[in-house]
């Protein structure tokens, strides 16, 4: 339910910056440092959504990558510490198990 509720807000979302570009249609002069260029208003508004939604995108996956690679050693991390806990488990209960056979058993 909770992807359905992003796919429906991106449409959403869509939708308005559809219709803000499509009322502004004049043309505007974009200046790239060195070179001027008249560009419809409603492409240097869409590539600057498209830029944004790269960039964030960008950001969410790096931050994806980070956290796998987090999980991936806490992980190995887990593994390394239950076989140390079975091993230790498996002397203590060897540990108890030669202490029982040297007690003698009780007088009557």
């Amino acid at each position: 339910m909770k992807g359905h509720a992003g796919i429906i807000l991106a449409l959403i979302f869509a939708l308005i910056i559809a219709i803000f570009s499509v009322i502004n249609v004049d043309s505007v002069t974009v200046n790239f440092l060195f070179v001027k260029a008249d560009w419809p208003l409603i492409l240097v508004i869409l590539v600057s959504v498209l830029m944004g939604a790269l960039i964030v995108g960008s950001i969410g996956y790096v931050r994806i990558y980070k956290l796998q690679k987090e999980l991936k050693k806490a992980q190995a991390d887990l593994k390394k510490y239950q076989g140390e806990g079975d091993m230790l488990r498996k002397q203590l209960i060897g540990d108890e198990g030669a202490g029982l056979d040297e007690k003698e058993p009780p007088h009557v």
